[in-house]
């Protein structure tokens, strides 16, 4: 994953579901995913928030299994990963509010966590969801191409133009 077997500039989307938290150089990953992106290309990231009751229970519990053995990554330092490398964030999500629980009892009981976490605890969700897009700065530029001869002609033309609405306009002038 840290190099993609993609020309530079090739791809329109690139899609990362849960790619970063479990890979040594997340860094490294982004910077591929810049390269092959075209401007203007999409990048959607889904990741596990530390920020989160799913964050508290990796740093409590045992680091064992998927996904507790992963490097959950705080939404903020990603944006700010992404800014370095010229991507604009568009849109965000969060979900999974209830906290990681396998007793289907416990689930039922926590259920009203889900609905009510974008309304009280909307950055806390389990996992986020990230739209960003390659933006490209600079310009280019676009010269008309003249007709050298069709120029020459209007151009004289110009002042004689002038010197006839100028004597249209002045009082006395009917």
């Amino acid at each position: 994953m840290d190099e993609l077997a993609f020309e530079c500039a090739s791809l329109d989307l690139v899609l990362l579901p849960h790619v970063l938290e479990f890979n040594e150089h997340p860094h490294q990953i982004l910077r591929e995913v810049e390269r092959v992106l075209r401007p203007e290309g999409h990048l959607l990231i889904s990741g596990f928030n530390p920020r989160s009751l799913w964050g508290a229970r990796r740093a409590l519990g045992a680091k064992t299994g998927y996904p507790w053995r992963g490097n959950f990554i705080a939404l903020p330092r990603l944006k700010d990963w992404l800014a370095l490398l010229g991507f604009e964030v568009v849109a965000g999500r969060f979900a999974c509010y209830a906290p990681p629980l396998t007793s289907p009892g416990w689930l039922e009981r926590l259920h009203f966590m889900e609905p009510a976490g974008d309304r009280w605890w909307a950055v806390c969700g389990g996992v986020y969801f990230l739209q960003a897009i390659k933006r490209v700065p600079g310009m280019r530029l676009i010269k008309p191409q003249w007709n050298e001869g069709l120029v020459g002609k209007l151009l004289p033309a110009a002042p004689k133009l002038n010197r006839e609405v100028s004597q249209r306009t002045e009082p006395g002038h009917r």
